[in-house]
C-alpha cells in the first residue's frame, strides 16, 4: 500500500487541491488564494500545489492548474516563459582561477542584466545594437510576432528583437556551479523578458474586461479567463505559445553568450553540453491527465514526466538541483521550480541586514550591495525541505553549489 505524500483540502463546490507541502510553511494568503482558483468552474480533477508555494498576483506561485474549455491569463503570468537552462562542462573546479571576479565581471559584459530607470537614454539591460545570434534568433521569431500584432497593434512597440538574449532584473541570474564531483555547471534562470510582459498584462486586461461584459462575477478579478471559443482566447493561446518559444530561444541566446566568454576567461579549452533540459516554469500547454485533453498551466512549477530532466534552483546562496522526474500523475506529473519565498521583496529589504546577506554569501562570488537583499538565502524556503516534501515527484540527479552569481 503506497502512502500520500499530499495533503488535501476540500471545499463544496470547489475542486479539491491537493498539497505537497508537508514541513514547508504556507502562509493563509497562498492558501486563501489557492481556495479562489478551485472554485472555478472549469478545473479538470483537482490542483496540485508544489512545497515552493507562495503568494503570487492572480494565482499562486507554485501552482498547477489543469483546465478545460478556458484558460486564466493571470495564472500564467506576466514573465511567460520563465525557466531554467543548465549546461555541464569539461571543466573541473581545478580549472576555475582563483579570483573569480574576472569570471563574473566576464559573464556580465557578455550579458546585459538589470534595468535602467525609463529617464531617457539607453537601458544596460537592453541591447544598443543587437548581435548576430539576437538577429539570427529574431528572424526565427519575426513573422508568428507580426501575426500577433495584426490583431494587438499596440504590443508592437515593445521591447523585443533588443531583448533578446538578456538577463532581466529579479530572481533571474547566470551562475557557475560545481557538482558533487566538482565539475563545472553553467546555470541560467530568465524568460521573455519586456514582449512577455506585455503579452501578458494585455491579455490578463482583455480577461477582466470580458468578464465585466458577461457580467462575471469571481472571487478574484484577477482570476478572469477566457473561454474557449471566445473573441480572444485563440489570440492568446497563439501568443503565449510564441512568448514561450522568445523565452527558449531567450536562455539558448544567453548560453551560448556565456560559453563564449568563459572561452575566453578561462584559459583551457573545453565543451559544455545542455545535459539539463531547457524548461519552462511559467508556462501553459495542452497535455493528456486521467483520460482527458487538458490545459495545464505551470506557475512556478516544472513539468516532471517519467524520465524528464527538470532545474530546482535554490536562493543565491544555496545549492541548486538536477533532477530526474517520477511521472506522478496526482501533481500532473510536476514538480517545485525553486525554494520559493517566505518573504516578499519588501519584508526582505527590512528584516535582512547587507551584514546577513554578505555572511550567507561568503562562498559565492556574487553582488553585496543594499539591492539585492530581497534576494538572499533568508528571503526564501530551505531547499532541502522543499526537496523532502516532493520525493514522490522527483529524483535528484546532481547537487549543484554556486561559486559565481551574476543578478540582474
Amino acid at each position: 500500500m503506497t502512502t500520500n505524500h499530499y495533503d488535501v483540502i476540500q471545499e463544496a463546490g470547489a475542486a479539491p487541491i491537493k498539497l505537497w507541502t508537508r514541513g514547508v510553511p504556507l502562509e493563509d494568503e497562498a492558501r486563501k488564494q489557492l481556495q479562489n482558483i478551485a472554485k472555478l468552474p472549469f478545473i479538470h480533477r483537482w490542483i496540485a500545489v508544489m512545497p515552493d508555494v507562495h503568494l503570487g498576483k492572480g494565482a499562486t506561485v507554485g501552482s498547477v492548474v489543469p483546465t478545460i474549455g478556458a484558460i486564466v491569463p493571470a495564472a500564467v503570468g506576466v514573465d511567460i516563459g520563465c525557466g531554467m537552462i543548465a549546461a555541464r562542462t569539461t571543466l573541473t573546479a581545478s580549472d576555475l582561477p582563483d579570483n573569480l571576479a574576472d569570471i563574473r565581471s566576464a559573464i556580465e559584459r557578455a550579458v546585459p542584466h538589470g534595468r535602467s530607470p525609463a529617464r531617457g537614454g539607453r537601458d544596460k539591460g537592453a541591447w544598443d545594437s543587437a548581435p548576430a545570434l539576437a538577429i539570427e534568433g529574431w528572424s526565427q521569431l519575426v513573422s508568428d510576432f507580426e501575426k500577433i500584432c495584426e490583431r494587438h497593434p499596440h504590443l508592437k512597440n515593445t521591447n523585443n528583437l533588443n531583448h533578446l538574449g538578456t538577463l532581466g532584473t529579479g530572481n533571474h541570474f547566470i551562475e557557475i556551479c560545481l557538482d558533487e564531483d566538482q565539475r563545472v555547471w553553467f546555470m541560467l534562470h530568465s524568460g521573455s523578458r519586456g514582449v512577455g510582459n506585455a503579452i501578458g498584462s494585455h491579455f490578463i486586461e482583455l480577461a477582466k474586461q470580458e468578464m465585466r461584459r458577461w457580467m462575471i462575477n469571481l472571487p478574484d478579478q484577477d482570476l478572469a479567463y477566457l473561454p474557449e471559443g471566445s473573441a480572444h482566447y485563440a489570440d492568446y493561446v497563439f501568443a503565449v505559445d510564441w512568448a514561450q518559444r522568445y523565452a527558449r530561444m531567450n536562455r539558448e541566446i544567453m548560453m551560448r553568450h556565456v560559453v563564449e566568454a568563459m572561452r575566453k576567461a578561462i584559459p583551457k579549452p573545453f565543451e559544455a553540453q545542455a545535459e539539463a533540459v531547457n524548461c519552462h516554469h511559467n508556462y501553459v500547454q495542452r497535455e493528456h491527465h486521467f483520460g482527458k485533453d487538458v490545459l495545464v498551466t505551470r506557475k512556478g512549477a516544472v513539468s516532471a514526466r517519467k524520465g524528464e530532466r527538470g532545474i530546482i534552483p535554490g536562493s543565491m546562496g544555496a545549492k541548486s538541483f538536477i533532477v530526474r522526474g517520477l511521472g506522478n500523475e496526482d501533481s500532473f506529473c510536476s514538480c517545485s521550480h525553486g525554494a520559493g519565498r517566505v518573504m516578499s521583496r519588501t519584508q526582505a529589504k527590512k528584516l535582512i541586514s547587507l551584514d546577513d546577506h554578505i555572511a550567507a554569501t561568503a562562498h559565492v562570488e556574487c553582488r553585496k550591495d543594499a539591492d539585492v537583499v530581497d534576494e538572499s538565502p533568508a528571503a526564501y524556503k530551505s531547499i532541502d525541505v522543499v526537496m523532502e516534501a516532493q520525493q514522490d515527484l522527483v529524483e535528484i540527479v546532481h547537487t549543484l553549489r554556486q561559486v559565481v552569481c551574476v543578478k540582474g
